[in-house]
């Protein structure tokens, strides 16, 4: 079973890039009920003014967030297409882009904290803080549940 979901998440990465906002804006109306600015603007009920200085440097951590978004469905589509043949090269390979991936990442959601802490103050900043590492956990993990370890669909491969 896991090996066809693996199959289909690979199909799904393939096509997935030009669709990777829709997808995750899917994914979280499927949890949520709601897309994922309602639910960061719900969260936090910022006040007028607040929202008005939160809204451009949302929209610019989106839009960052999303490229790099992409970057991470490129290793995705790269490991599905190696994985029955990953050799040590590959697999380095693959793990170093995934930590830069990461490292990124993270390296974007402190820049923006930083900027809506002058903007709506240290604890509403938090709380997005908090929100959005929540939401990607939650988005990771969905996939990290049909992405097969190294080795677990061939039993028989040698390590």
């Amino acid at each position: 079973m896991k090996k066809i979901l693996f199959i289909l998440s690979i199909a799904f990465a393939l096509n997935a890039t030009a669709q990777t906002s829709v997808d995750e804006i899917n994914l979280i109306q499927d949890l949520y009920g709601k897309s994922k600015a309602d639910v960061v603007n719900e969260y936090l009920s910022l006040s007028d003014a607040q929202a008005a200085a939160f809204q451009p440097i949302y929209d610019k951590y989106e839009t960052e967030r999303k490229a790099l978004s992409q970057q991470k469905i490129l290793i995705l589509e790269d490991y599905g297409k190696n994985y029955a043949t990953l050799s040590d090269a590959k697999a380095t390979e693959l793990t170093s882009k995934n930590l830069k991936y990461n490292q990124d990442s993270e390296k974007l959601l402190a820049k923006t904290h930083s900027k809506l802490v002058k903007a709506i103050g240290g604890i509403n900043a938090a709380k997005f803080v908090q929100l959005e590492q929540y939401l990607q956990v939650t988005i990771r993990a969905e996939i990290q549940d049909v992405i097969p370890f190294i080795g677990e669909l061939d039993k028989t491969k040698k390590h």
